[in-house]
């Protein structure tokens, strides 16, 4: 069983990742420019271990690169790196994926995302 913890200011340990997550989110999802295709390499505040670059073009490290970027990169990391159109095309998968907190905030501030149509990764 889950327990909703309660931090000493009333917010809950759910109120305080969605705020995080929150946060860092672009003001439209036009302000995604990052590559679409090839070989990215992730700085260390964003993967501090494991796979640091990724081929673009290979769906499964395209798929782990999102994820990481999400979960771990800030503002400008994620105008950066991520691209609106693979997002996107992506999300159907990749909701599914991610944490509750991640997929919550920014399917609130882009309710876009929350129709996007199943497609292949």
């Amino acid at each position: 069983m889950v327990q909703q913890s309660s931090l000493g200011d009333g917010s809950s340990v759910a109120d305080v990742l969605h705020e995080r997550y929150a946060g860092r989110l672009p003001a439209a999802l036009e302000d995604l420019a990052g590559p679409e295709h090839g070989s990215v390499e992730l700085p260390l505040h964003i993967v501090w271990s494991g796979l640091r670059t990724y081929d673009l073009d290979r769906p499964r490290q395209r798929m782990g690169f999102y994820r990481t970027v999400l979960a771990e990169g800030q503002g400008a990391d994620i105008a950066r790196f991520l691209n609106r159109d693979l997002l996107l095309a992506q999300w159907p998968v990749m909701r599914t994926m991610i944490s509750r907190h991640v997929r919550e905030a920014w399917e609130a501030a882009f309710p876009e995302l929350e129709h996007q149509p199943s497609a292949a990764a």
